[in-house]
């Protein structure tokens, strides 16, 4: 039994437990089980507006923000740790909640939760402003202070991480967070505000409400009491919170959806290219926004690798998420297991060839859906195009390096991209015509702390991890001086 399971979820305001002001709860569902297995408080305009004052409140009495930075590391580093010393209790609460398969939970998750906070907490203290050479008779300086109260919306598919990609360089310049959680996957955002407040987080600085994203979500956007918005999410959803924003006059960052290309050239070699084309599309059940959905091929090995993916991606183990031997687990929820059917159906009726998958599995009542290949789809069918957010693969070929990067650039999204070769100058020559805002040669997915990620076009702006996101959460003051 979980912590989370003897104490069912309330919002954290203002360092205090709480009902929703007028007492609505959610369900919160196992998508390995498709059952119910607690509640949680849904916020309403009320709760987010009370969240949002206990944030102003607490950057205003200087209780974090009055703080060296050095002195917010040392609590930052303690939220690691107990991050650490919690990791599996967190790791089941987060495999419960998204269908994570348990070991990747330990080892992806909350590792890298941690690696966040102690990563930022070590950036804490670099926080400082540069003497300006002038030819005025003046002592020019800049500071770097925070920004107030930071807005954190988080999506479904990595609850643990996109949090801690936001609230630990945010807490780290000085802001108070108020953060509203995806509504199906709230449960290691409401175990980190216990955390929050164990390191010696002071009440107030971080807030977390649980709730619908037009009613909790509307409201935290359009709050006057916010000071910058730190989105993850769809297209289309941070369309419109970059056009609330910009209304207001707000700073945000926006890391929104991806479609990212996968390139194999000639030279690669394909025993290692298999195994991080598998990982790009089957990671997180395909719900990974830096996932590798696209893949491009040479002409002269695409037959071969079509082959060789055909054998191997069936022999990925998929399955319960509690077992440690699973590799791809369910869903996360009935809405996304449909989306995936139905973009898989489109193909079918477009004449694609389904090389292996396209279909549901049936298993204990989970959203389970099969890795799925696809190949012999146009360059325009919506398959290819839109972001499907599911364990498929398409398939295309290439038969040059000009026509491999149109294709690639060729939707509208731009967050993540691969290359495979064993050609160093042909990966340096590629990475830099991709439009994307990282690129990956001969491996998927390599992510850390200290490197920044996010879109160019339809995949937003702004950058997480790495000193760029710390500045992103502080504004710059110049100070002048005059020696007359």
């Amino acid at each position: 039994m979980t912590t989370f399971e003897i104490e069912p979820g309330r919002l954290f305001i203002g360092g205090q437990w709480r009902e929703a002001a007028d007492g609505a709860r959610t369900e919160v569902v196992d998508p390995s089980r498709g059952a119910v297995v607690t509640t949680v408080a849904e916020a309403g305009a009320a709760d987010v507006d009370a969240a949002v004052r206990a944030a102003r409140e607490a950057f205003d009495d200087g209780s974090w923000s009055g703080l060296s930075g050095r002195e917010r590391g040392r609590v930052l580093h303690r939220v690691a740790e107990l991050i650490r010393e919690n990791a599996d209790e967190i790791a089941h609460l987060e495999s419960l909640d998204v269908g994570k398969p348990i070991t990747l939970a330990h080892a992806v998750d909350v590792t890298n939760a941690a690696n966040d906070y102690e990563h930022f907490a070590a950036l804490a203290h670099t926080l400082h402003g540069a003497n300006r050479d002038t030819p005025m008779n003046a002592l020019a300086y800049t500071r770097r202070e925070p920004l107030g109260v930071v807005a954190a919306i988080t999506p479904f598919n990595f609850p643990l991480i996109l949090a801690g990609s936001k609230i630990a360089p945010a807490l780290a310049a000085g802001n108070t967070v108020v953060h509203k959680p995806a509504d199906e996957t709230p449960l290691s955002a409401l175990y980190m505000a216990r955390l929050f407040q164990r390191a010696g987080v002071p009440d107030g600085v971080v807030n977390v409400v649980t709730g619908a994203g037009p009613v909790a979500g509307e409201a935290l956007l359009r709050h006057s009491g916010v000071d910058k918005i730190a989105f993850t999410g769809s297209t289309a959803v941070g369309r419109h919170a970059a056009s609330v924003a910009g209304e207001a006059l707000k700073p945000v960052t926006m890391e929104l959806g991806g479609n990212a290309a996968h390139l194999v050239f000639e030279d690669a070699e394909l025993e290692k290219a298999v195994g991080a084309i598998i990982k790009g599309f089957v990671f997180n059940s395909g719900q990974f926004c830096m996932g590798g959905p696209r893949l491009l091929v040479a002409r002269s090995v695409y037959a071969t690798l079509l082959g060789i993916l055909e054998q191997a991606v069936p022999g990925v183990p998929l399955g319960d998420p509690r077992l440690p031997e699973t590799v791809i687990g369910p869903m996360a929820g009935e809405k996304h297991l449909k989306k995936v059917e139905e973009y898989v159906e489109l193909a079918r009726k477009e004449g694609a060839r389904i090389v292996c998958g396209g279909e549901r599995l049936d298993l204990d009542g989970g959203f389970y859906y099969r890795p799925t290949v696809i190949a012999d789809l146009p360059n325009d069918s919506r398959v290819i195009q839109e972001e499907i957010f599911g364990p498929v693969l398409t398939v295309q070929p290439f038969d040059s390096e000009e026509e491999a990067i149109r294709l690639a650039n060729s939707t509208p999204y731009g967050l993540a991209s691969g290359i495979q070769t064993s050609n160093l100058a042909r990966a340096h020559r590629i990475a830099d015509k991709l439009q994307a805002g990282i690129v990956w040669v001969n491996d998927w997915a390599m992510l850390d702390p200290a490197v920044p990620f996010g879109g160019v076009k339809d995949s937003g702006f702004g950058r997480e991890y790495g000193p760029e996101a710390l500045a992103a959460y502080t504004r710059t003051k110049s100070v002048v001086v005059s020696l007359d």
